[in-house]
């Protein structure tokens, strides 16, 4: 599948890439892209959420009321659960939430996401490009040239660029990243995908392997 190439302002260059059939036009894996999506979600979560139970509560030991005689349940601590500042009953303890995943599922659940993608023609290539200086303004006359200025776009490029993704950092619908940090997660999340040359061949060597 050929795409044409396009500058910094949003115009043909005159030259056309072409988007690998393994990596952009295979059989789409919904599964893989769950298990992926699932997995970058999970793991997402700190896990650091806990509730006191009664053994942690601070407060006296000491017996509150008599056993007997008194009319009321029986009760030999103000720690207990059932009274106002007691312990929580099965409250939420730390836990990692961490998922395995085998590389091979991970690399065709991203395979299918660029695939469905580029059926969806949301896959634009641009020329590698740079920024005298960073300036959201900059980055926003590239978004507006490429049609794409009020939609969620993902700017993948082929190597860290501090100017390009400074420049992109206040705005909320865009995000720019490296082709070694690309994700089932991002890719789908994403309305438009943007790749730079360089990235392009980064990615289609990365999951061919």
């Amino acid at each position: 599948m050929k795409v044409a190439v396009l500058d910094i302002k949003g115009k043909e260059t005159g030259r056309k890439v072409d988007l690998s059939d393994d990596v952009f036009a295979i059989e789409p894996n919904e599964h893989a892209i769950y298990l992926d999506v699932k997995q970058y979600l999970a793991h997402q979560r700190q896990g650091t959420h806990k509730a006191k139970e009664r053994a942690e509560i601070a407060g006296s030991t000491r017996k509150i009321k008599k056993q007997k005689g008194t009319g009321t349940a029986r009760a030999g601590s103000i720690k207990s659960p059932i009274f106002r500042g007691g312990g929580r009953i099965f409250g939420p303890r730390p836990k990692n939430y961490q998922q395995k995943l085998n590389k091979n599922v991970k690399r065709l659940a991203r395979k299918s996401a660029l695939t469905l993608k580029s059926k969806e023609k949301s896959i634009m290539v641009v020329e590698d490009f740079n920024f005298e200086a960073p300036k959201t303004k900059d980055f926003k006359a590239f978004l507006t040239s490429l049609g794409i200025e009020n939609k969620k776009s993902l700017i993948v490029l082929g190597d860290s660029n501090n100017n390009v993704y400074l420049s992109s950092r206040n705005l909320e619908r865009s995000e720019v990243i490296i082709n070694s940090e690309l994700s089932t997660y991002k890719i789908i999340n994403a309305k438009n995908v943007v790749l730079t040359e360089s990235a392009l061949e980064g990615i289609e060597s990365n999951l061919k392997k």
